[in-house]
């Protein structure tokens, strides 16, 4: 179950191990019928087939019936008294199931930006913006004119035509 959570969590919101497994219990908000994994602020939504994944992961996690861990937060606990699993050690498991995860992530982000603008996945993500311009420039993404910030302010100085004008 871990490694299906896991495995989704980095495919899905294009997260490094390092930090999917720095992630806690509290990360999870489950909110009525919606399930949201804060990543970043606003927390994202999860999907229901990956929600009652997540939900199940939280309800049965590994390594919280020895001696050190029964209160652990973190959502993917480590055998030793309140660390979270090694992203190397989880990788490796990944991998051995099929998962190459640097692949995996590094073909949805490109993905992410052939459909959105760089800055969008940026802040989705908690990735630099540089980072994703560079590369939606590498796959060919359209999105190049996109303009972040604040879109429902007016600029200053700027007024609105009349509807007279024109």
């Amino acid at each position: 179950m871990r490694l299906r959570v896991a495995g989704v969590i980095v495919l899905l919101y294009v997260q490094p191990l390092s930090r999917v497994v720095r992630l806690t219990v509290d990360d999870v908000v489950h909110d009525g019928d919606s399930v949201l994994l804060r990543l970043g602020e606003p927390a994202s939504p999860v999907p229901a087939p990956v929600a009652a994944l997540l939900l199940e992961h939280l309800a049965t996690r590994s390594n919280m019936n020895t001696a050190t861990n029964p209160s652990s937060r973190w959502l993917f606990p480590d055998r030793r008294t309140g660390q979270p699993l090694g992203s190397n050690h989880l990788s490796a498991l990944l991998n051995k199931v099929g998962i190459p995860i640097a692949a995996a992530r590094g073909t949805a982000v490109r993905q992410q930006l052939l459909e959105l603008p760089a800055p969008v996945v940026a802040d989705a993500l908690g990735y630099h913006d540089k980072t994703t311009s560079r590369l939606r420039n590498e796959v060919g993404g359209t999105w190049s004119r996109y303009a972040p910030g604040d879109h429902t302010r007016s600029p200053a100085g700027w007024v609105p035509r009349g509807t007279g004008d024109s």
